[in-house]
């Protein structure tokens, strides 16, 4: 049997804040509920009636699954307020098993895309009364706030409102897969739902000294803004004032203020001084990241703990974590040494940042990490997955030569620097390295010219200089080639990314003598396309590509994981030989037909099968003792008991056990101890 249920609630706290600090000021007004097909139920608590006797037997029946939209929701304000809460392994969640199956987490959107009947109309008053009674009023109002008794009309339609969601919510359950949400992957989630209840410890005093510092420094940039520019400008931030300044005042027209543009600007040779210092004021005053300490401020709870900070399946297409309130999938790479930051943290505590360093934005950004932190008589002990993705699309793919040497313990980032810059691999400095892992990174799922530079940016690689460098190592046939691949770019209207000839030619040359030298995973991006292609045009018959099983059922085409697992594409459609799919747009974020092509989906597959490898040593890892509470990708963060059985190295070899799925996947692991988090 299933007990669907939804709540109505209020809190004066926002909920963009995070559901716990919400739900530690929350009332539970309306509690809509049916069991199985039958009659839709709303228990109204505001007229203090006991729990309805159907209600409370079901909330008690352990054989009952409890199955509601965006259940940590409830199930933390149910639990916040004292009611009594099932155990989270009868909780079942209609949110995560759309998107354990690539569709929309909203139920509104998740209802037009599975196309359930809903009332539209019904849907845009249910908002105006969840405004209306949900809320406090606002501070103009003389009313603060509305309830049954001040509104009694309006109560009554918010009941009938309450009513329709679990109609809704019930015919998606049905209309879903459950392909991705039982079993292993359903115990997944509940371990997911502990993490995201237990939290991490915040270092609040470091937050709060990091917006005294942030906002310090605006106050000072601003002034400085407004010295620098006659008081033309009153802040960097305000972009088109600034860019209408320099216009005015240097005669340079820039694009945009973006830090990539600006930060190539600075770089400009023959840059009038007073602009180059005026520019870096605009980088300094425009790092977005110090946002994330406000984040951290509102949303840690009165224990010192931030929660809900993971979404499971968040990344719809792979079934990765996304990141929730200050997205620790999103933390900046710090610019300075972690002795840097220690210094930097204890300097902010004590309001004298500015003391120790010209660029306080800079410090501030790069402590982020630093905020996470230890609870007393613990560690955090952490561990990543070296290079999982080049190790699993080498597995998938078959590229043997590379599987021998991630197990002879190569660093494959200094092997293709070497390989690409003729130089012996013993010679290859850190900051080489870097090139290498760009070619590691942007290639290995079709990438070209654009690939490339895109992750040069991101590692901060000046791809002139490196051209440089590497025109001499290149061999002339292969130049050769790329320059007609320029040529016939150029001439057909591509894009030459700002690039000198000379540095697109050794770029296009590195994706030359990459795929010569993997030639097992180029293959793997056609093949995979042309049966996906096949299989979309002959619905029910299961194919074969390599590890994986694919086949299209009615409106799927899925692809099988070697862990059993799906990739899941709805709709899927073949035009003109070219595959698309219904998905979010990443930009739009719309519901809209994607283009896909082999290099994506072996990138949704090799993402994919990295995410299920992190995710089957996480069961093992709790059981040793190591509380998770966090992933960043491939990265684990626990807690443990400050004890020497308790180490980096121990983590790490859990998490590099290969599962009995991946037999001959080369996994490596390695990590640290400490009591504040930081990059390793």
């Amino acid at each position: 049997m299933k007990l669907y249920g939804d709540l109505e609630t209020y809190s004066s706290v926002p909920i963009k804040h995070g559901t716990h600090v919400y739900a530690a000021q929350a009332e539970i007004l309306l509690f809509a509920y049916a069991l199985d097909d039958g009659p839709v139920n709303v228990w109204d608590l505001t007229r203090k009636d006991p729990m309805p006797s159907d209600l409370e037997q079901a909330w008690h029946d352990p054989t009952v699954e409890v199955v509601f939209h965006n259940s940590a929701f409830d199930r933390t304000v149910i639990k916040a307020t004292g009611l009594y809460t099932p155990p989270i392994e009868r909780w079942r969640d209609t949110m995560v098993k759309a998107y354990a199956h690539s569709l929309p987490g909203s139920l509104a959107d998740l209802c037009d895309v599975l196309k359930v009947p809903a009332d539209k109309v019904k849907d845009t008053r249910g908002k105006q009364l969840i405004q209306l009674f949900c809320k406090p009023r606002p501070k103009n109002h003389k009313l603060r706030r509305a309830t049954r008794d001040t509104h009694p009309q309006e109560w009554d339609l918010f009941i009938d409102y309450a009513k329709s969601d679990i109609e809704a919510m019930r015919e998606a359950d049905k209309r879903l897969p459950d392909w991705n949400y039982r079993g292993a992957e359903l115990a997944l989630w509940h371990l997911d739902q502990r993490i995201n209840d237990r939290g991490v410890a915040i270092d609040l005093d470091l937050v709060h000294a990091a917006i005294r510092t942030v906002d310090k420094e605006q106050e000072r940039l601003k002034s400085v803004t407004q010295d620098m520019t006659n008081g033309a400008v009153q802040a960097a931030t305000q972009r088109d004032a600034l860019m209408y300044h320099i216009f005015e005042t240097y005669g340079i027209d820039l694009p945009d203020l973006t830090g990539s543009t600006v930060e190539r600007a600075i770089d400009e040779a023959g840059l009038p001084p007073e602009l180059r210092e005026l520019l870096i004021v605009r980088l300094q005053a425009s790092t977005s990241s110090t946002a994330k300490y406000k984040k951290l401020a509102q949303g840690t709870s009165a224990d010192g703990r931030l929660r809900g900070t993971l979404q499971f399946c968040g990344a719809t297409r792979t079934g990765r974590w996304a990141g929730r309130l200050f997205q620790p999938q999103n933390l900046p790479r710090p610019a300075l040494e972690n002795e840097e930051i220690e210094t930097g943290i204890e300097a902010m505590k004590l309001d004298a940042a500015d003391l120790i360093t010209e660029n306080v934005m800079e410090l501030t950004s790069s402590a982020i990490r630093g905020c996470i932190v230890a609870p007393p008589g613990k560690k955090l002990v952490v561990a990543d997955l070296s290079n999982i993705e080049g190790r699993m699309l080498a597995w998938l793919a078959g590229e043997e030569w590379k599987l021998a040497a991630y197990e002879r313990g190569e660093d494959l980032y200094i092997s293709a620097y070497a390989k690409s810059f003729n130089v012996a691999p013993e010679t290859v400095t850190k900051a080489q390295r870097q090139i290498g892992k760009v070619q590691e990174l942007a290639l290995g799922y079709q990438g070209r010219v654009g690939a490339f530079l895109t992750f040069a940016g991101v590692y901060g690689i000046d791809l002139e200089k490196m051209a440089h460098d590497a025109w001499d190592a290149i061999p002339d046939d292969v130049k050769d080639q790329a320059k007609d691949f320029y040529d016939w770019s150029m001439k057909n209207k591509g894009k030459d990314f700002g690039l000198s000839e000379k540095a697109y030619l050794v770029c296009e040359s590195f994706v030359r003598l990459w795929r010569d030298a993997h030639k097992n995973v180029a293959s793997y991006w056609k093949e995979l396309e042309n049966v996906c292609i096949y299989a979309v045009e002959n619905p029910g018959e299961t194919l074969t590509c390599r590890k994986h099983k694919i086949r299209r059922d009615n409106a799927w085409l899925r692809i099988s994981l070697p862990s059993g697992r799906y990739l899941c594409y709805p709709h899927p459609k073949v035009e003109n030989n070219k595959l698309s799919y219904m998905g979010i747009n990443q930009y739009s974020r719309k519901w809209s037909r994607l283009n896909t092509y082999g290099g994506k989906l072996v990138e949704n597959i090799t993402q994919a099968a990295a995410r299920d490898v992190l995710a089957c040593s996480m069961p093992i890892i709790e059981a040793k003792g190591y509380e998770i509470v966090l992933t960043v990708h491939d990265e684990i963060i626990s807690e443990a008991t400050d004890k020497p059985e308790f180490n980096s190295d121990d983590l790490a070899a859990i998490m590099s056990t290969v599962p009995a799925w991946a037999k001959g996947l080369p996994l490596a692991a390695a990590g640290f101890e400490a009591y504040r988090y930081k990059k390793d």
